[in-house]
């Protein structure tokens, strides 16, 4: 059955990666993040071959059918579409250095050395799904601020405000890189100033209550299912670190003489070493660990090999176990308790800052994980202690 117009913008992403065929070899390829192709199979000299005939919107099912055909000709003249296209768009590139996303990819190339694997793909995520599909050929330096804003609308009515404003972000910092290589001379992001509607940051569901907190940790010791979830849950409240720099924590990381636990630069979110004072509290727990991971590499191995850490929903799942809904409390919560707390226990800000990692900007920024630490410390051994009086 042929597709249409109305099914194609009713289509949302499907669970797996699926092929809607349109008839004559042709099919819509779509994944569950969104992306959507046109593609056509064929065989050629006894060589079976995928032709992507183009990106859903940017070529519409009539621009689709359009490709089909002239592919189906150069196929009876004895011509491979796939070679003709390679040809064709080797030719496109030479001519086409000053295009959107050649300086995006350029950009992103330069910019993905700063940040962890996982926060630099998902900027580029972003970037490869709403914003390529309608800007990847445009020569750079003659995209208008009207242009730009007409692709962020796009993305506003689905309802991703916040995802709006971060591409518009991304879209400046690659702008700024093109007029730092000479391809562009004006930053048309910051003609958009106040042109889309105010974000709403949502913030990662914590508990605020103290009897809550003590109900919540209560709950963690008394936790049922497999032990190395339990122990992990147990001490996330303690150091607060980001959930992913718990999952990775390896047991060459610690020194127990000196009761802590150094992060290296490559896992943080910022590129740079961060330092976790230890509680009593803590290195008690991790005598406890050592009987179930004390021989491997991760504190906190999967399930189902040691070769790898728990994944990134096991401790969530564990939260959703115990009973608490994704509106009360996420693994990411037990630092939003820890900040707000030591802030209204007026605790030094900068020494809370700076036992959350949160990146400094200037000069010093790479040299300071040691900062405050003997006051951090203090202030670690403390917190612990207090959450021991709410448990």
């Amino acid at each position: 059955m042929a597709l249409t117009d109305l099914f194609l913008r009713n289509l949302k992403p499907p669970a797996k990666s699926t092929k809607y065929p349109d008839g004559g070899g042709m099919y819509l390829f779509a994944t569950p993040t969104g992306l959507k192709s046109w593609r056509f199979n064929y065989k050629f000299e006894g060589h079976f071959y995928t032709l992507t005939l183009g990106k859903y919107p940017l070529a519409s099912l009539k621009e689709a059918r359009e490709k089909l055909a002239e592919a189906k000709k150069n196929l009876e003249a004895g011509v491979n579409p796939c070679v003709q296209k390679k040809a064709e768009k080797n030719a496109e590139r030479s001519q086409n250095d000053n295009s959107f996303e050649v300086i995006a990819r350029e950009w992103f190339e330069n910019k993905k050395t700063t940040l962890v694997p996982e926060y630099s793909k998902r900027i580029w995520g972003r970037i490869e799904k709403d914003l390529l599909p309608f800007l990847s050929i445009r020569q750079i330096s003659e995209i208008t601020a009207l242009e730009l804003l007409e692709v962020l609308r796009k993305i506003e009515s689905r309802g991703s405000i916040v995802t709006a404003h971060r591409c518009l972000q991304y879209c400046g910092q690659v702008f700024r890189y093109a007029i730092a290589t000479g391809r562009m001379t004006h930053d048309i992001s910051t003609d958009l100033k106040g042109a889309l509607k105010p974000a709403t940051h949502d913030h990662m569901a914590s508990l605020t209550d103290p009897n809550a907190i003590g109900g919540l940790l209560r709950a963690i010791d008394g936790y049922s299912g497999n032990p190395i979830v339990k122990l992990a849950l147990q001490i996330a409240p303690y150091v607060f670190v980001r959930p992913g720099e718990l999952r990775h924590a390896e047991w060459a990381e610690f020194d127990f003489d000196k009761a802590e636990w150094r992060i290296p630069a490559d896992k943080m979110k910022m590129k740079q070493i961060h330092i976790v004072p230890l509680a009593t509290q803590v290195i008690n727990i991790m005598n406890e660990l050592r009987c179930y991971s004390g021989t491997g590499r991760y504190l906190f191995p999967s399930m189902r090999t040691n070769d790898r850490p728990i994944s990134d929903m096991t401790l969530l799942a564990g939260l959703r176990r115990l009973g608490f809904s994704k509106e009360e409390m996420t693994v990411h919560g037990f630092r939003s308790i820890a900040s707000t707390i030591l802030n209204e226990k007026e605790y030094n800000r900068d020494w809370i800052e700076r036992q959350l990692a949160h990146s400094d900007h200037g000069v010093r920024a790479s040299y300071n994980y040691a900062d405050y630490l003997s006051n951090r410390r203090i202030m670690m051994q403390e917190w612990a202690d207090y959450l021991d009086t709410l448990r």
